[in-house]
């Protein structure tokens, strides 16, 4: 879970050199043409996405309840 945190912390700033051979190591294949692992890839991407939707959820509920009191 290490890689999810530096991938989403690159959202926010540029990739370091560690951060980008830390992520290259843990998707990469050597027996893919692509040389990425696509099924761990892709399991990475909608992790991250849904961590993305709960926190937008809890920023919509947020918003809600401030509305209320206004």
């Amino acid at each position: 879970m290490q890689v999810l945190k530096q991938i989403m912390e690159t959202m926010n700033n540029e990739l370091s050199e560690k951060a980008y051979r830390e992520i290259e190591k843990t998707i990469g294949s050597e027996q893919s043409v692509v040389g990425i692992d696509a099924k761990k890839t892709h399991i990475i991407i909608i992790h991250m996405l849904q961590q993305i939707q709960q926190k937008l959820d809890m920023m919509e509920q947020r918003l809600d309840t401030i509305e209320e009191s206004l």
